[in-house]
């Protein structure tokens, strides 16, 4: 299926490692042309480089901490001089938490919410016109199965991206008569490095390997019995990235392996 979206440029935050590279990997498999950011500078220009390489597209990739306002507005402006505007936008940038509310600062309740609604409200702010004067886009936002259904242990992790939907949401309304859709992905059981990490920390104590560990998150949560790969996910990204999708609008889609148990 021809997507349609060579020459295309996307703007991924958090786009050096995980779900983010495998999204901008998957777009520029299809000739789409890239902006990313992450904090991770050395990882981040590796990974714009192999990208730029293996697929022909241009790759303008800048440090960003987009928890940070000033830095938000410097990576704007450094894509706008580049590429003129985006044509589509993955707020992709996050993080879990693990934490009890009795406990938690005020501080760490701040930050993740600056890393994961305000950040998606800066970019989305910052591109929109400029998106809308191209002709129309396409703006993602990654928040996760816990918007949902939480997870006892990362209270602000689930209070935060469940915001991070309800901004999705109407942000959609808003941007309709502009011709940009947006959308909100719920991933559940991705296998990224933050669970490899997890699972290398938590496995001993149960006295299994990590793999025996991931096994057993996968099966006790999931009917499909597995985590999903992030080249999996990647790949429904594309396609709400294109004009295939032209009627996915303002909606809220998981891809858990089955693993949300409520009907949407």
């Amino acid at each position: 299926m021809d997507l349609e979206l060579t020459d295309k440029v996307a703007v991924i935050t958090g786009g050096s490692v995980g779900i983010g590279l495998a999204v901008a990997r998957a777009l520029a498999k299809e000739g789409v042309h890239l902006a990313i950011c992450a904090r991770d500078e050395v990882r981040l220009f590796r990974e714009s480089q192999a990208i730029a390489a293996q697929h022909h597209v241009e790759v303008f990739a800048k440090r960003c901490d987009v928890s940070k306002a000033d830095e938000i507005t410097d990576f704007i402006d450094a894509v706008n001089n580049k590429y003129g505007g985006t044509d589509i936008l993955i707020n992709n940038a996050g993080a879990g938490t693990n934490e009890k509310i009795i406990d938690a600062p005020d501080e760490k309740w701040q930050h993740f919410w600056d890393l994961h609604v305000m950040a998606a409200v800066r970019f989305s702010r910052g591109f929109m016109s400029g998106m809308a004067d191209r002709g129309g886009g396409v703006i993602l936002n990654n928040a996760s199965i816990c918007a949902r259904q939480p997870l006892g242990y990362e209270p602000i992790y689930n209070t935060t991206k469940a915001a991070l939907s309800m901004f999705s949401k109407c942000l959609a309304n808003e941007c309709i008569p502009m011709n940009i859709r947006v959308n909100t992905i719920n991933p559940g059981l991705i296998i990224t490095p933050d669970w490899l990490s997890t699972a290398e920390k938590l496995a001993p104590a149960e006295n299994i390997s990590a793999q025996a560990y991931l096994d057993k998150i996968a099966k006790d949560n999931t009917p499909i019995g597995r985590f999903g790969t992030p080249e999996e996910l990647a790949n429904f990204f594309v396609f709400l990235c294109s004009d295939k999708a032209s009627y996915c609008v303002g909606s809220t889609y998981y891809v858990d392996g089955g693993w949300l148990n409520v009907v949407e």
